[in-house]
């Protein structure tokens, strides 16, 4: 037995390496995400807590369980190996320019049909899809007048469920400063005191969806931007040629794709241009 098994023995359930390669494929087989040998610990923590839940005593036998295609726990399974990071305002440029250009320039566009749809792929618990809906309220003085959606869809159900309810503590609304604080939050009373809860002016504007970008899309489109930031990372390069060309698809011909920093489709496929720091246009 190698020390890894021998320290996730001790930590309560033997971890062998064969374990951890078909735990990988499973992760792979569902969610699309590469898991890379530094995340051992991490599956084996998260894994872990299943295992107690469920009164299992091997990861082999979870193994099993997945594989034959548990649903309710396929789920618990997914929400349990994604990893959901993020924060009101989180790579503020991309906002900046929003406001400042793509906005301007889409609503110009759009004065016939005054449509405007926003997708927000991996939108966590939701701080990116309400930062975006203050965007779009504070720099679109007749909003009442336009025909205007984020959709916002998450692999995990639990996180998208704290998404909707719109309560966050008071840590994670740190980035949100002065006016803007009070103008689209809350103080929480009762149970919720010492947390904020966003407006329902905000709310209106988001649809929050479970989805598999590995999957179907149920909708049509077209999108005139789309967030999708720090999700490609977990994916291997052809998957990200995949999605970068279903993303071009779906998106308006002059539509806006931002991504995370350390992600770029420009060596995975030419329908993209850079037109900022991390911001590109559709351009086949």
């Amino acid at each position: 037995m190698n020390r890894l098994a021998q320290k996730a023995l001790r930590q309560g359930f033997e971890f062998t390496d064969q374990d951890f390669s078909r735990l990988r494929e499973l992760v792979y087989q569902h969610t699309g995400i590469r898991m890379a040998d530094n995340r051992r610990d991490l599956i084996y923590g998260r894994l872990s807590r299943r295992l107690r839940a469920l009164g299992m005593h091997s990861f082999r036998a979870y193994c099993e369980l997945i594989e034959d295609g548990h649903e309710e726990e396929l789920e618990a399974f997914t929400n349990a190996v994604t990893t959901n990071l993020t924060a009101f305002f989180r790579e503020a440029h991309h906002f900046d320019y929003l406001a400042s250009t793509a906005l301007p320039e889409l609503m110009a566009r759009k004065q016939a049909n005054q449509r405007i749809r926003i997708w927000s792929a991996g939108c966590s618990t939701g701080e990116e899809p309400y930062t975006l809906a203050m965007i779009l309220l504070e720099n679109i003085p007749d909003i009442h007048n336009w025909d205007v959606r984020i959709l916002a869809t998450d692999l995990d159900s639990e996180v998208l469920a704290k998404a909707s309810a719109g309560i966050y503590e008071q840590q994670n609304i740190q980035r949100v400063l002065g006016e803007r604080l009070k103008r689209w939050f809350r103080k929480g009373t009762g149970a919720h005191k010492g947390k904020a809860k966003v407006l329902p002016q905000l709310q209106e504007l988001i649809s929050f969806r479970k989805l598999n970008l590995m999957e179907s899309w149920p909708m049509k489109g077209p999108f005139d931007i789309i967030f999708c930031r720090n999700v490609l990372i977990y994916f291997d390069k052809p998957t990200q040629k995949k999605l970068f060309d279903r993303f071009a698809n779906i998106l308006d011909p002059k539509g806006h794709l931002f991504i995370g920093h350390s992600e770029s489709p420009l060596d995975l496929t030419d329908r993209f241009t850079l037109i900022g720091q991390s911001i590109y246009q559709r351009s086949k």
